[in-house]
């Protein structure tokens, strides 16, 4: 009876007893995020392959002749087997060898780790500021519940999301670095060097996240439970904080999650129209050369840190929110 009682909790639920739902959500996170990792390692060697030219005649450099690009083509690997090559590119990064630059000699690994510290301080900071910003700005709009206001809001929020980063940044060196000589146009010399790269990162996402928070609260604010809330005249404060933040929060994160990852995507613009020494600026630069290995490293780790994001919102979900867990199993 006890055995056919577990069966029937198991079934019920969908999680596996032995784990708990927190056992259970972690597993099931970490196990998509070695599905992204394997995904990521296979696309970054592939890339490789399907980028037009010849890694081999790169190295070379460009009066090589034919014999010291075979040369080239022996050193780098590139006449074995595609699996092979395949095998020894997994190989390395477990070992956590990830190539080479063509360009400086450098193992990929270390440039990786000098500019890696640049892009996670501007893109943490910048989901931190959205988050600050959205949320209050889209529930202030859905409980005015202005026509006016959410014309207003629709409008500019719609314009500034859809503009592109690089048009944005370039918008603000023009008015607060070269105009008003407020900040730096560029670089990562002191502390409001980072204000620039930030907001251009910032608005459009904030905008973005603002209509999301918006809709979402316009559900919330609708419920039976905040009519009797507001029945009760509670102040507003303690009525959207403790009753409309909470349910909002969880159903504004789960789409809000891809938003923020895309960020990272966000960097290698800014950084790039910014001069930010991030790992965004290397891939452009080892694009405009062909480097290869600094291509496959720097995109396989900003591919790696939009995983983890979404992981971390998923656990935030689950403590905002434990029904997330017992309903679903992670969403």
């Amino acid at each position: 009876m006890a055995a056919t009682t577990a069966r029937r909790t198991t079934a019920e639920t969908g999680w596996s007893t032995p784990l708990g739902p927190w056992g259970t959500l972690l597993v099931r996170r970490l196990a998509g995020l070695i599905a992204v990792a394997i995904t990521l390692v296979a696309g970054t060697f592939l890339m490789v392959q399907l980028i037009p030219g010849d890694p081999a005649r790169v190295v070379a450099g460009a009066e090589a002749t034919p014999v010291d690009v075979e040369r080239a083509r022996h050193d780098l690997g590139l006449d074995q087997p595609l699996l092979t090559r395949f095998g020894t590119y997994t190989g390395g990064l477990l070992r956590g060898h990830m190539g080479t630059s063509f360009q400086t000699q450098e193992p990929v690994a270390e440039i990786i780790g000098d500019r890696l510290p640049f892009t996670t301080e501007i893109a943490l900071l910048s989901v931190l500021v959205v988050l600050v910003l959205a949320v209050p700005i889209g529930l202030a709009v859905a409980a005015r519940g202005s026509r006016r206001t959410d014309g207003s809001f629709t409008f500019v929020t719609g314009t500034v999301g859809a503009t592109p980063e690089y048009i944005i940044g370039t918008l603000l060196v023009l008015g607060f670095a070269i105009e008003l000589g407020w900040l730096p146009a560029a670089g990562a010399e002191t502390v409001s060097s980072m204000v620039l790269p930030v907001a251009a990162l910032v608005l459009p996402a904030t905008c973005v996240m603002a209509r999301i928070v918006r809709r979402e609260a316009e559900h919330v604010l609708a419920q039976d439970y905040m009519r009797t809330a507001r029945g009760r005249r509670l102040p507003p404060l303690r009525l959207y904080a403790r009753h409309a933040l909470p349910n909002l929060l969880t159903a504004t994160l789960t789409l809000g999650g891809l938003i923020l990852a895309g960020l990272l995507g966000g960097t290698v613009v800014v950084e790039s129209v910014f001069a930010w020494p991030g790992i965004g600026q290397r891939v452009v630069e080892a694009l405009l050369v062909r480097d290869y290995p600094v291509i496959q490293g720097c995109v396989l780790i900003l591919g790696l840190l939009a995983a983890l994001l979404n992981l971390l919102v998923d656990v935030v979900l689950a403590l905002l929110d434990p029904r997330t867990l017992a309903g679903k199993g992670g969403h």
